[in-house]
C-alpha cells in the first residue's frame, strides 16, 4: 500500500525537511519544527505524489487515501483532546497547501474548517467566547463558500459592509455575537441563493471538499502564472497539509503574526514583523487591519502609535526571541515564520527560507559566513544570479528635486518610474506595448501577480510590510511602497487622490521602495555603487568560478560598464553598429552604390579612420585584455535609406541619380536575408570591406602600443562560416595586412583569427573549420534560430503557446536548448579539440547571460561566456555555481 499521508505533532514526527519533495516545503518544515519539540499544532501532510495521482486519474482519489486520512484526523484527536464533528467538543482544522518551493498566496487555504451550525455551539460553550466562536463560523463560510464552491468573494464582502454600516462599525472587531449571527444567516441565504443547494454542514464533506479544493489550485491562473515566471515545472505539484486550529481571535490574550528573522529588505540582523491582536493570520497578510509591530524599534522606526509586541505581550515575546534563534541556526538561512497566540501560548505554524531583496540576500549570505554559520561555498551558492539585476540598475539622485504627495512603508527597495494602472491587466497590456508602469491598487491580491510581474513599481494603499503586495515584491524584485494611507484610490474611474492632487491613469508618478515616498513626475537617477557585501559575495565567487566572463561590447560606454563589473575582455564587438552613426553611414551608403572596386575602396577609405578610432578607444579601455571583433555581418540593404529624402541625401553624396539608389536597394532586398548574402558571405563578394576592418584593428593596435605604451590583443572573427575554405580565403586576407600594418608602423601586432559557429554545417565540420580557427565563439542566437528554423524575430508569437502546452520548457532564445542547440555545441568543441587542442571556445549570444545556459557551457567546458555589460555580474555568480555544483569539465579555463 502506498503512504500518501504523513504525521507531525506531539513532539514527534514521520517527516523531514529534506523530505521537501514529497512533503512540500510547508509540511516538511512542520515535520521538522515538531521534531525539534517546537510547540507545532498537530497534524498530517498528504504529499506531492497524491498531486500527481490526482490528476494523472482523471482527479479521483487513490482507493486506500480515505483511511490514511481518517488515521490522520484521529492522530490529531488524540493530541488534542477534541472531536472532528463532535457537537460539544469540536476539532477543528485548517486545510493548505505546501508546494516545494515557496508560492506566496498563489494557492488556496480554508481554516476553521469543522464548523457547522451544531459545532458553532460547542466552541462558543467550551471557549466561554461566543462572539469568537461565530467570528470563526463567518469566516469558514466566507473562506469556504469561496474556495470550495466558488461563490464570488464580493458576494460575502457585500453582505459584510452592509451590516457594518448597519451597525456604524469600522472594523470587524467591533462586532458582537448576534451581529455576527445575522451575519452567517446572510451567508447561508446567499450560498444558498448561488448554488441551489444549502452550505454543507457535514464536517467529513467539508473536509474532502477543501482537500479537493487545494490539489486543483495547483492549476489555477495566478499559481500557473507564478510557476512560469519562476521557472517552477508543472508536474512537481503541491502537498495538502491538514493541522489542528489555533485561534489569534479568541480575545486580547490572543494574537496572530508573520515575522523573518532578518530584515527581508536590507538583510539587517533585527527581529522584522507584524501582529495583530485577536486576528486570524489572514488579518496581517491581507491588509485588512493595520498591522502592528513585533519590537518596539520597528515601532520606532515607522513612527507607529500602536504598541508593539515586545510591549504587549512580553512574556510570549521572549519566547518568540527564542525560536527564531533556534530556527535561524537550525535552517542557518533567514526564516520566513507564522505564528499565532492562543490563550497566551505559542504555536508555530509555518516556518521557510524567507523571500528577500537581492540587497538583503547578499548580506544575509555575507553576515551568516562571517558569523561561522555557513561557509565561502554555500553563501555564493545561495543567492540567485538574476536577482543581482536589481542591484545594477539605477537608484533615485538625492540630488534631485522631488514632488513628494504621500508616503507609505518601504515595503520593497529601489526606485521606479512609470505611468499609472489600477489593474492588473491594464499593467499586463501597456507593458507589452514597451510602457513602464506602477500597479496602484488599495491592496493586491494573488489574483494580481501577472500585472505585478508586469510592472516595474507597485504602490498600494493599504497593508503592511508583510502584506502580499511586499512580500511578492521582493520576491520579483519590484520596487513596492505599501499602506499609503492618505492615498484614495478609485479604481472603477480609473482616478488616485491625495491632498488635493489629481492623479488619472496614465499619469507618471515615481516611487521609491527604499523610503515609501510616491512622487508625482519623472525622477531624475544615479548609477549604483557596488561596494561592500556585493563586492564581497563576487570575490569569493572569482575564487571558485574557472569560466572567464567577457562582455558583449562596441561603444566605449559599454566597454568601461562592464570593466567596472569585472568584465575579462570583450567576447562580442559588432562592427555593424559602429557604421550608423553620422558621416560613417553616408560612406557606408556611398560603399554599396559603387559598382565597382575601386569606388567601393574610395568609400571604404572614409569609414577607416572612424572605425580605427573605435578600436583605439576600446583596446585602450580593455588595457591588454582579449578583444573579439567581429567583422561586417549583416545584410547590406540593412544599411540603406527607405524614404525618398534620405535616397536622395546618398544619391548626392555617391553623385548619382536618387533613381539608382532606388534601383540599387531593390537589388539588395532579399526574401529571407538572415539566411542571405551576410557574413564572411560579404568578404567573399565584397573582400576590400573586411580588408578595410582588418586594417583599423592592427593600425589601431599599433597605435595603442606606440602613443600609450599599451598592448592589445584582437581576436578577428568571421561570421557565419559554414564552408571551410570561407574561413581559410578571409584569413588570408587578415593574415596579408597584418603583415602590411607591421611593416608600416614597425610594430608586430599579436592577433589570431578565429570563426562565430552559428550554423548547424559549421558545428558538423568543425574538425575541418579548426584548421584555420585559433577560436570559435558560438553564436547560440543564429544557431538557435537554423537549428529550429525558427525566426528569432516572430517566434515570440506563438512560442508561449508552446511553452503553456509543455512543448518545450523555456524558450529556446532564452535558455539553451541542451539536446538540440547545445549538442551541436558540444559536437563542434570535441571536434574542434581534436584538431587543435589548444582552441579557445566561448559564447556570444544572449545565453551569455542566462544562468542556466552557463551552467551547461561549463558542463562541456567551454572557457568563457560573454554577454551584456549589465549581466557580467550574473554570469560570475553562475559561473560559480557551475563549478561548485561539479558542472566544470576541470579543463582550465583561457583568456
Amino acid at each position: 500500500m502506498a503512504k500518501w499521508v504523513y504525521h507531525f505533532g506531539g513532539g514527534s514526527a514521520e517527516g523531514r525537511a529534506d523530505l521537501r519533495n514529497l512533503l512540500g516545503g510547508k509540511g516538511a518544515n512542520l515535520a521538522e519544527m515538531s521534531s525539534l519539540g517546537l510547540p507545532v499544532p498537530p497534524g498530517f501532510t498528504i504529499t506531492t505524489e497524491l498531486c500527481t495521482e490526482f490528476y494523472a486519474n482523471a482527479k479521483k482519489y487513490p482507493s486506500d487515501l480515505a483511511a490514511q486520512v481518517e488515521a490522520g484526523i484521529a492522530h490529531i484527536e488524540k493530541i488534542v483532546g477534541l472531536k472532528f464533528g463532535d457537537a460539544k467538543a469540536p476539532l477543528l482544522v485548517s486545510v493548505r497547501s505546501g508546494a516545494r518551493v515557496s508560492m506566496p498566496g498563489m494557492m488556496d487555504t480554508v481554516l476553521n474548517l469543522g464548523l457547522n451550525d451544531e459545532t458553532v455551539k460547542g466552541l462558543a460553550a467550551k471557549s466561554g467566547e461566543a462572539r469568537f466562536a461565530y467570528d470563526s463560523y463567518r469566516r469558514f463560510i466566507q473562506m469556504f463558500g469561496n474556495v470550495v464552491l466558488g461563490v464570488e468573494h464580493h458576494n460575502f464582502e457585500d453582505i459584510l459592509d452592509f451590516h457594518k454600516q448597519d451597525k456604524g462599525a469600522n472594523l470587524d472587531t467591533e462586532l458582537t455575537a448576534e451581529d455576527w449571527q445575522k451575519v452567517i444567516a446572510d451567508y447561508m441565504a446567499k450560498v444558498e441563493e448561488e448554488l441551489g443547494k444549502p452550505f454543507p454542514q457535514d464536517p467529513k464533506d467539508q473536509l474532502w471538499g477543501a482537500i479537493g479544493a487545494v490539489f486543483g489550485s495547483w492549476n489555477i491562473q495566478r499559481a500557473v502564472t507564478y510557476r512560469k515566471i519562476n521557472n517552477i515545472p508543472e508536474d512537481w505539484g503541491t502537498a495538502v497539509n491538514v493541522q489542528a486550529m489555533v485561534f489569534g481571535n479568541m480575545g486580547e490574550d490572543c494574537a496572530t503574526g508573520v515575522a523573518f528573522t532578518r530584515n527581508p529588505s536590507t538583510g539587517a540582523k533585527e527581529f522584522y514583523g507584524e501582529y495583530l491582536i485577536n486576528a486570524q493570520g489572514e488579518d496581517v497578510v491581507a491588509g485588512i487591519r493595520t498591522p502592528q509591530h513585533l519590537t518596539i524599534e520597528g515601532r520606532r522606526a515607522n513612527n507607529s502609535t500602536l504598541p508593539a509586541m515586545e510591549e504587549t505581550m512580553a512574556e510570549v515575546f521572549g519566547q518568540l526571541l527564542k525560536v527564531r534563534d533556534q530556527l535561524e541556526r537550525h535552517y542557518t538561512d533567514m526564516q520566513d515564520i507564522e505564528f499565532t497566540v492562543q490563550q497566551g501560548k505559542l504555536y508555530m505554524l509555518q516556518t521557510r527560507n524567507g523571500k528577500r531583496t537581492a540587497q538583503a540576500a547578499l548580506k544575509i549570505a555575507v553576515d551568516l559566513c562571517q558569523e561561522g554559520l555557513i561557509d565561502k561555498k554555500t553563501a555564493v551558492a545561495r543567492i540567485e544570479p538574476a536577482s543581482l539585476d536589481q542591484l545594477l540598475h539605477p537608484t533615485l539622485d538625492p540630488k534631485a528635486k522631488k514632488d513628494v504627495i504621500a508616503s507609505g512603508l518601504p515595503a520593497s527597495p529601489g526606485a521606479a518610474c512609470g505611468k499609472v494602472v489600477f489593474t492588473a491587466d491594464e499593467a499586463e497590456d501597456r507593458a507589452a506595448k514597451g510602457e513602464k508602469v506602477i500597479l496602484v491598487r488599495v491592496e493586491t491580491s494573488p489574483e494580481d501577480i501577472h500585472g505585478m510581474h508586469a510592472a516595474v513599481g507597485i504602490l498600494t494603499t493599504r497593508g503592511g510590510m508583510t502584506s502580499h503586495a511586499a512580500v511578492v515584491a521582493r520576491g520579483m524584485g519590484r520596487p513596492c511602497v505599501s499602506g499609503a494611507g492618505d492615498l484614495r484610490v478609485d479604481a472603477a474611474q480609473k482616478i488616485m487622490t491625495v491632498k488635493g492632487h489629481k492623479v488619472v491613469e496614465g499619469e507618471i508618478i515615481t516611487i521609491d521602495g527604499g523610503t515609501g515616498e510616491v512622487m508625482l513626475g519623472a525622477v531624475a537617477t544615479i548609477e549604483p555603487v557596488l561596494s561592500g557585501d556585493f563586492a564581497t559575495l563576487m570575490g569569493w565567487a572569482d575564487s571558485f568560478r574557472k569560466l572567464k566572463i567577457r562582455t558583449n561590447a562596441e561603444t566605449p560606454l559599454d566597454a568601461r560598464t562592464a570593466r567596472q563589473f569585472g568584465a575579462e575582455g570583450i567576447g562580442l564587438c559588432r562592427t555593424e553598429h559602429m557604421f550608423f552613426d553620422g558621416d560613417r553611414i553616408i560612406a557606408m551608403r556611398e560603399m554599396i552604390m559603387s559598382e565597382d572596386v575601386a569606388g567601393r575602396k574610395k568609400a571604404l577609405a572614409k569609414i577607416l579612420p572612424m572605425q580605427r578610432q573605435d578600436f583605439v578607444e576600446l583596446f585602450h579601455i580593455m588595457k591588454g585584455l582579449p578583444v573579439t571583433i567581429r567583422l561586417l555581418d549583416p545584410p547590406l540593404h540593412e544599411f540603406l535609406p527607405h524614404s525618398r529624402a534620405e535616397m536622395a541625401e546618398v544619391a548626392a553624396a555617391a553623385g548619382i541619380s536618387v533613381d539608382l539608389v532606388q534601383h540599387r536597394a531593390s537589388q539588395l532586398q532579399e526574401s529571407n536575408p538572415m539566411l542571405g548574402h551576410r557574413g564572411c558571405r560579404l568578404g567573399i563578394t565584397y573582400p576590400e570591406i573586411y580588408e578595410m576592418q582588418a586594417r583599423a584593428i592592427f593600425e589601431a593596435a599599433a597605435e595603442v602600443k606606440a602613443k600609450l605604451g599599451e598592448t592589445a590583443e584582437p581576436e578577428i572573427m568571421i561570421p557565419l562560416v559554414s564552408i571551410p575554405k570561407e574561413l581559410s580565403l578571409m584569413r588570408a586576407i587578415i593574415d596579408r595586412v597584418a603583415e602590411e600594418v607591421a611593416k608600416s608602423s614597425g610594430n608586430p601586432i599579436p592577433y589570431s583569427v578565429g570563426t562565430m559557429i552559428e550554423l548547424p554545417r559549421a558545428a558538423l565540420l568543425a574538425g575541418e573549420i579548426a584548421k584555420d580557427a585559433a577560436f570559435f565563439s558560438f553564436g547560440t542566437n543564429d544557431l538557435t534560430q537554423t537549428t529550429y528554423g525558427l525566426s528569432r524575430d516572430d517566434a515570440a508569437r506563438f512560442i508561449q503557446s508552446y511553452e503553456r502546452q509543455g512543448i518545450i520548457e523555456r524558450d529556446p532564445f532564452i535558455t539553451i536548448d541542451v539536446e538540440g542547440v547545445g549538442e551541436l555545441v558540444k559536437t563542434a568543441a570535441e571536434r574542434g579539440r581534436k584538431t587543435r587542442p589548444d582552441i579557445k571556445l566561448g559564447i556570444c549570444g544572449e545565453h551569455g547571460g542566462d544562468p542556466a545556459s552557463i551552467h551547461f557551457c561549463a558542463s562541456v567546458g567551454l572557457d568563457y561566456v560573454s554577454c551584456s555589460p549589465y549581466r557580467v555580474p550574473i554570469a560570475k555568480l553562475a559561473a560559480a555555481q557551475a563549478a561548485l555544483t561539479g558542472d566544470q569539465s576541470g579543463r582550465k579555463g583561457e583568456g
